[in-house]
Order: structure tokens, then C-alpha cells, then sequence
């Protein structure tokens, strides 16, 4: 894997989706229209993470490596070296997998 230069500010992470599968369990063989919008990803970087009140930073729940969920329509989509990614605020996760 590519080094990503991109470094997210405050609670934001950057994720690479997981796409779905492209044959059923069945063995059908789905088309690019048919498949659904990519809901898991691997986060590939994180922010340091928000401020309280003080002045004083909050850890983030997610860190480099972990497998998350989150809507479909979550995130905002980039394009780095001809690879889509999202990037999206940390409560915009739902979870970590595994």
C-alpha cells in the first residue's frame, strides 16, 4: 500500500472503503450499477482529535488500522492518486469491527 501524505485536522479520520464482494454467494456476477454503496472501510489516518472547553484535546476512539462501519451516504468522497477516499468526522462512525 501507498503512503498517503494527508494528514486530517481535529476529530476527522481518512478512510479507504471496503468494497462488496462482486460475485453472490450464489456465483451471480453483480454489475457496478447493481452493487451497494460501500458502508466498511480501514481508516488510513486520524486527526489529534477535537478541543473541550480548556483548551485540552479528547482522545480519538478510532485509531490507523482499525475497520469501521458507517452510513452509506456518510463522509465527503476525495480522490488521491486516481483512488477514491472519504473523509468524515469521527461521530460520523457507527463502529469498530472485530
Amino acid at each position: 500500500m501507498a503512503k498517503i501524505s494527508f494528514k486530517p485536522l481535529g476529530a476527522r479520520v481518512l478512510i479507504e472503503t471496503i468494497e462488496q464482494e462482486e460475485v453472490t454467494a450464489g456465483g451471480i456476477v453483480l454489475p457496478e450499477t447493481a452493487k451497494e454503496k460501500p458502508q466498511q472501510g480501514k481508516v488510513l489516518a486520524a486527526g489529534p482529535g477535537d478541543r473541550n472547553e480548556d483548551g485540552d484535546r479528547i482522545a480519538m476512539d478510532v485509531k490507523v488500522g482499525d475497520v469501521v462501519l458507517f452510513a452509506k451516504y456518510s463522509g465527503t468522497e476525495i480522490k488521491m492518486d486516481g483512488k477514491k477516499y472519504l473523509i468524515m468526522r469521527e461521530s460520523d462512525l457507527l463502529g469498530i469491527v472485530g
